[in-house]
């Protein structure tokens, strides 16, 4: 894919990735900067994968059920069809898009396009998520979010599953997972 080169005076893009364990307040913290953006009255558009259907069919939406609006998307190419004179992108819940997710984060940051991402940096096992280390790798602005370990009040950075089950994916809330610690999340209940 060929993107024209920038010139001089012509505003430049960049990616940042708001990262961290479950219940961290990654989907807060991009709510708050999109919320910021909206109010300099920036151009916005927001965007999360189909599959999140937990709290909203459109909205992003935090665990403190703060919301905005968004864009469900089957595929991250279809964020490129669908974005359209705009100032600001953002990206809820990246690490269940497929692989194209980070062309399409570089493709928007070069033509100008700040790139806001939140995403889930390691599963339930602490391995890398999706295409989240890809994301983190190009990113020109990071910010890693810690919870707190519900055993032992530390900080966390693991998404601890409380149920048997050994798919990568598997949508759910506090019935399903907690944030522990790495060393708590090695304990067994």
């Amino acid at each position: 894919m060929f993107i024209e080169p920038h010139l001089k005076g012509e505003r430049r893009g960049w990616i940042e990735v708001i990262c961290g364990s479950m219940f961290s307040g990654k989907t807060e913290e991009l709510i708050r900067r999109l919320k910021r953006v909206k109010i300099a009255n920036l151009k916005v558009e927001i965007y999360k994968p189909s599959i999140d259907t937990r709290y909203d069919e459109t909205k992003i939406v935090s665990h403190d059920t703060n919301a905005i609006q968004s864009t469900p998307v089957k595929s991250s190419k279809d964020i490129l069809k669908l974005v359209e004179h705009v100032d600001v992108v953002g990206i809820d819940e990246a690490q269940f898009f497929d692989e194209d997710i980070t062309m399409v984060c570089e493709t928007l940051a070069l033509k100008g396009i700040r790139v806001i991402v939140a995403g889930l940096d390691m599963d339930y096992t602490g391995k890398p998520f999706g295409q989240m280390p890809n994301l983190l790798a190009m990113a020109d602005y990071i910010t890693k979010l810690h919870a707190i370990c519900m055993k032992c009040g530390t900080i966390a950075n693991i998404s601890y599953r409380k149920v048997a089950d050994s798919g990568q994916v598997l949508l759910g809330e506090k019935d399903i997972y907690e944030p522990r610690c790495r060393h708590c999340a090695e304990l067994k209940d």
